[in-house]
């Protein structure tokens, strides 16, 4: 356990990490793209500039999060702060699917009235494939962590909907300075608004069912009794509990009944290691709780019938 603890420590120092590299990548490529906006005069680069804006304050909840996450656990929250990653994740859910929302109506409007605006459309290409660039080495940082922190996956998601945004933003460019047909901001930025959607409900998803304290998915709460059932001396396990903190801290408590010899011949605390050897060996649940108590007569002869 106390390895197990020190790696997840190591695994939260690496994440914030990545989250500040990625926030100052952000922040920088943000301030690029509204002075290319302002000189090219493209409204879809400006608004993707308003994305990354966005971006940058979700990566700042992240950061946040991620560093009270840390924190250790006292006498009033015992859990320590791991739920505080699910909140910084409903933030960035909450403001990815406002933003979406926001660029949609826009691109609508964009499309009804294109009005007379000119894009210098060379401007427009190299600002975006240097948002490209920075979200592609962004996305990549943040592979790895993201598959262990719901809250790390936020920020991924935000990167990932900044990284598409560029490349609609060059294909948009490419097509007005090639045909001079200025809608396709506007088509560009409808695509974009439907491609981020599905990522945001994915992840609000996600958040309340961690809320709930659904059990992780992935898990079948069925095969693991089964499992602990076939341990010599453990006639049944009932009373099963699965949930999970945040995204790579599952919890699993459980009451399994036992043969009486078991505690006649000081087997119980043996028994009780190898229970939790096994959540933790072949269902990656370092943290369990099991009440051992002894069978009744009843559920011996119902175990051996």
């Amino acid at each position: 356990m106390h390895d197990h603890a020190h790696a997840h420590g190591i695994r939260g120092v690496g994440s914030r990490r990545l989250l500040t590299i990625s926030l100052v990548l952000t922040a920088t490529v943000m301030l690029v793209q509204v002075v290319g906006a302002v000189l090219s005069g493209s409204i879809a680069l400006l608004a993707d500039a308003a994305h990354m804006l966005t971006d940058s304050s979700a990566l700042v909840i992240a950061l946040l999060a991620s560093i009270v996450a840390a924190r250790p656990a006292d006498d009033r929250r015992t859990f320590g702060y791991q739920r505080a990653e699910v909140f910084g994740a409903l933030i960035n859910a909450v403001v990815l699917i406002a933003l979406t929302a926001i660029v949609a109506v826009q691109g609508i409007s964009r499309l009804l009235d294109p009005g007379e605006v000119e894009v210098a459309g060379t401007l427009m290409l190299v600002v975006a494939v240097v948002g490209m660039l920075a979200n592609g080495f962004s996305m990549w940082l943040l592979s790895a962590a993201q598959k262990n922190s719901i809250n790390v996956r936020g920020a991924y998601l935000e990167v990932m909907g900044d990284l598409i945004g560029s490349l609609f933003v060059i294909a948009a460019a490419i097509v007005i300075m090639t045909t001079g047909w200025m809608p396709a901001d506007a088509i560009a930025s409808l695509i974009i608004a439907a491609m981020i959607l599905p990522r945001a409900v994915s992840l609000l998803r996600e958040v309340f069912s961690v809320l709930a304290e659904s059990a992780p998915k992935g898990t079948a709460v069925s095969e693991i009794r089964s499992h602990l059932e076939g341990y010599p001396g453990v006639v049944g396990v009932h009373d099963v509990h699965v949930w999970q903190l945040t995204r790579g801290a599952p919890v699993f408590t459980a009451h399994v009944a036992v043969e009486q010899a078991v505690f006649a011949d000081g087997r119980s605390a043996v028994l009780l290691r190898d229970l939790q050897a096994c959540l933790a060996d072949h269902f990656d649940v370092e943290h369990s709780t099991f009440q051992l108590e002894p069978a009744g007569p009843d559920r011996c002869e119902a175990a051996h019938a």
